[in-house]
């Protein structure tokens, strides 16, 4: 039998890429693992990313060691898909000659023609999962027609591209069939689905549609870009009770001056009027949003209002990226990487410091209260958990002790007895 690993890095997206290849390679004379540790495999596929440095450094080091691996006698093929590939496949095929091949983000049909498997159109509505069962990613759109400054997804992704309702509609139910109870809909911008194919927002009617799946117990909204935002998103997050009040919103910054010359949409009093909104709309609204910090030209004045942003709006989750200078965008290209490296960090460390405390702040105010709980896994030790107001890997974590058994998938009424930073603490009711 043999034995392929398929090794995804970087964001949600890759990983569907990741599983719909697995989909294709399904076969009963063909084993498959989702494992970036697993050396005992015949021919290894990493999907890599090509998004920020730090991606990109993550992605060389993977295929280097596998690679080495190769060299080494311990894997036969080696194989690199992905962002990174397909904006460096040259230089790559140069750099590191040992992978047999490298293809871009559209060459599913050829990877699958060089692991000798006939490809299937006919399977693309279906999904070999590599999360938890209970829970998988919906990427409704593809590429962007988004213009920011710092970000290189259009030149890799191409043009935005609706995945048409009827086609996502029959994959989430093949979901649901598989035993998936939650999920996550993922795009580079979910607030622009539709616009292309049916010429308008469809964001709102998607997920009411999706909501009528009833298997379906929790669908999160990931990545919604702040300007224009459907209004009427809100009123199907309000109507319908398995869509969780949660919502992914990179806003990047706070200072106009930066917002511009980050070629956002939006400035700040859009930003604080979306969350106001949001806020007076869902009052239990679990907010997460991104900024970028260290863009060109972000003086110390920018960086104060950021965190005085950051100290007003007290969101719920906060993830800060250091900006790098990416070739053949428009920041590359026209501004000058001029905030040193260690400014960079420092001011990272001091948002995520900020942030940190406003955690606890609103953690603490959750002890005693109930929350229904997703159980994703279990340690030694405990159960753990997400409420609807945590998405995986990347929010907080429920942490529920052992005395009882527990399901893996299922949704528990939990009470939460103590919270730290980032994590909860319950007991099951």
């Amino acid at each position: 039998m043999a034995k392929i690993n398929i090794i995804t890095l970087g964001c949600s997206k890759n990983l569907v890429d990741s599983e719909n290849l697995a989909t294709q390679i399904n076969d009963k004379n063909i084993e498959f693992t989702f494992d970036e540790f697993n050396f005992d495999a015949d021919t290894v596929v990493i999907n890599t990313c090509g998004f920020i440095a730090d991606a990109k450094e993550e992605s060389i080091n993977t295929i280097l060691e596998f690679a080495k691996a190769k060299t080494d006698g311990k894997i036969d093929n080696l194989y690199v898909m992905g962002c990174l590939s397909e904006r460096y496949k040259d230089e790559l095929s140069n750099d590191i000659p040992e992978v047999d091949q490298y293809f871009g983000v559209n060459d599913m049909q050829q990877i699958a023609e060089q692991l000798k498997i006939d490809y299937k159109k006919e399977l693309l509505g279906e999904r070999v999962i590599s999360t938890p069962s209970h829970f998988a990613y919906l990427k409704i759109s593809e590429g962007c027609d988004r213009t920011c400054a710092f970000c290189a997804i259009p030149l890799i992704r191409g043009k935005h591209k609706s995945v048409p309702q009827e086609i996502l509609l029959s994959q989430a139910k093949n979901l649901a069939d598989k035993g998936v109870k939650e999920l996550i809909l993922i795009a580079q911008d979910l607030t622009y689905y539709g616009l292309d194919i049916y010429k308008k927002q469809m964001l709102a009617e998607l997920v009411e549609k999706l909501s009528d799946i009833k298997a379906i117990e929790i669908i999160r909204l990931h990545y919604a870009y702040p300007a224009s935002f459907p209004d009427d998103v809100l009123k199907v997050m309000k109507e319908k009770v398995n869509v969780a009040k949660y919502i992914d919103i990179p806003f990047q910054h706070i200072s106009d001056s930066v917002l511009k010359r980050m070629k956002r949409r939006h400035n700040r009093t859009q930003t604080i009027d979306l969350i106001k909104k949001l806020r007076e709309e869902i009052p239990e609204i679990a907010i997460r949003t991104t900024l970028l910090v260290g863009f060109p030209g972000e003086t110390e004045k920018d960086f104060e209002a950021l965190k005085k942003f950051v100290k007003k709006m007290r969101f719920d989750r906060l993830g800060v990226f250091t900006y790098s200078e990416e070739e053949h965008t428009f920041g590359g290209d026209n501004y000058e990487d001029d905030v040193p490296e260690d400014v960079k960090q420092a001011r990272t460390d001091e948002i995520m410091e900020i942030q940190q405390q406003i955690s606890y702040e609103i953690n603490q105010t959750k002890v005693g209260k109930v929350f229904k709980v997703i159980i994703d896994k279990e340690n030694e030790n405990y159960f753990i958990g997400r409420t609807e107001f945590d998405s995986p890997e990347v929010d907080n974590e429920v942490l529920i002790n052992k005395n009882k058994k527990l399901k893996i998938g299922e949704i528990y009424s939990v009470k939460i007895i103590s919270a730290e930073e980032f994590d909860l603490y319950g007991e099951l009711i």
